[in-house]
């Protein structure tokens, strides 16, 4: 005599449950190390890339509005641009989407970038101090900053005196469009 199947026959049994969850769990443990150093990268990319936006801001308005505009990096990732002795336009905090970056300034100290109305980078700045030229942001929870087949993706912003703003990879050859 045969057998039918019926409705309660059906489905997983609970080996195969058991199973599908061990190889889960595996899975997920040999992606987790990837996935976390993918998370430090995003934030050393979105604190960067917030420091960019300041300071081209900064620019721009310096020329829109033909006056002196600053840049004022404030603790680590955060930033201010407001016209020289006038009211913040524009603020960062430093916990907005990258609380592990940080930031090394050159030269070294140098907390403050100001743009004349014609979009060129004031030196000194109006207060007598250095402007900042460079600043490179890494992230300290990721590790240190390896090559570009490596783990840490540290990124630079840089400034030239002639206004001009960049954010590159050092980790790239200079004649590479990603590199310093």
């Amino acid at each position: 005599m045969t057998r039918t199947r019926t409705v309660a026959d059906s489905g997983f049994s609970l080996i195969e449950l058991a199973f599908a969850l061990v190889l889960a769990a595996v899975l997920a443990a040999m992606a987790m190390p990837s996935f976390g150093t993918y998370l430090q990268n995003v934030q050393i990319r979105t604190a960067a890339e917030a420091l960019l936006n300041g300071v081209q801001l900064a620019r721009a308005e310096a020329v829109r509005r033909n006056t002196n505009v600053e840049f004022v990096l404030d603790t680590n990732t955060g930033w201010t641009v407001s016209p020289v002795g006038g009211d913040p336009l524009q603020t960062r905090l430093e916990t907005d989407g990258s609380p592990n970056a940080r930031v090394a300034v050159t030269p070294a100290g140098a907390t403050r970038l100001t743009f004349n109305g014609f979009g060129r980078v004031l030196t000194p700045n109006p207060d007598a101090s250095e402007p900042i030229s460079q600043i490179v942001i890494n992230n300290p929870a990721g590790g240190a900053c390896s090559t570009a087949s490596g783990r840490m993706r540290c990124l630079q912003v840089r400034v030239t005196t002639g206004g001009n703003v960049r954010l590159c990879d050092p980790t790239y050859a200079a004649d590479d469009p990603r590199g310093c």
